[in-house]
């Protein structure tokens, strides 16, 4: 395992290289992370939906959910949220703000791409028709769900969200063996589903999912919309994921480990 200030230049590197990714590279690699998320979302669903236990449903995908931040972390891809890191590279001189703000604004939108395109693939296929609708009433229920939160709530939640994704990526830069990355990555992602917070680019397919599926079986989708997806969800989980992930994991981690040579 690598010490705490070795993972922190390897932090560095890391957000160093992302930020100087070009821009149709970068979106690209946005949308894979993106779908990678979303199906690593509709497991959960699918094992959630065939357990009649809530608390049970609930573990179950919890531990079903850390499969797409593995996919995102082998393949190397742009996720927004673990993007986040790429802070400390510019509190150490190493990458400015805007090339920092220019990757967060092309992945933001590469993951949403990925997102939605996986939600509209399962819709068409007829993935959601598992369980006699049983999945699609799932899914319908936690776009509901995230529409109905408020502001406060939303943002709260995705800040502790966005601290634990945060760790789990710092852990997958502090291990050497693969071994090592799954089991670091794994426990934190699947703490933030358990507890319920709040992933932007998780809603970018939880929600989208939950309105196709409410309109090709006729489902009441209550609070949700498309309107809602970015007003009561989008915005405030994105900016709670941002402060979670910069002002309190980056920033905090950095002031720990940096030492003054590292920031020359």
């Amino acid at each position: 395992m690598n010490t705490p200030t070795d993972t922190l230049q390897i932090c560095n590197a890391a957000g160093i290289r992302k930020a100087n990714d070009g821009a149709l590279k970068t979106f690209i690699s946005a949308m894979f992370a993106g779908a990678f998320i979303a199906l690593g979302a509709i497991g959960n669903q699918l094992v959630s939906s065939t357990v009649e236990s809530a608390s049970v449903a609930r573990f179950l995908g919890a531990c079903v959910f850390p499969i797409g931040l593995m996919m995102v972390t082998f393949v190397g891809v742009h996720l927004f949220t673990g993007n986040s890191l790429i802070f400390t590279s510019v509190l150490d001189g190493k990458t400015s703000v805007g090339r920092m703000f220019r990757n967060w604004g092309i992945v933001y939108a590469g993951n949403f791409a990925g997102g939605i395109l996986v939600a509209l693939i399962l819709t068409a296929c007829g993935t959601f028709d598992f369980g006699s609708g049983a999945l699609a009433a799932t899914v319908v229920s936690a776009a509901k769900s995230k529409c109905s939160l408020g502001f406060g709530e939303a943002f709260l939640r995705a800040i502790m969200c966005n601290v634990l994704v945060c760790i789990a990526v710092w852990a997958t830069y502090a291990a050497k063996s693969m071994t090592g990355k799954l089991m670091g990555l794994f426990f934190p992602t699947m703490l933030f589903v358990l507890c319920g917070f709040e992933h932007c680019v998780a809603n970018m397919y939880f929600i989208p999912a939950g309105l196709f599926a409410a309109g090709k079986y006729g489902i009441d989708a209550g609070a949700a919309n498309w309107g809602a997806m970015f007003v009561n969800n989008l915005i405030p989980v994105t900016l709670g994921n941002m402060v979670g992930g910069t002002l309190i994991i980056a920033l905090g981690f950095w002031a720990i480990h940096h030492t003054k040579k590292e920031a020359q």
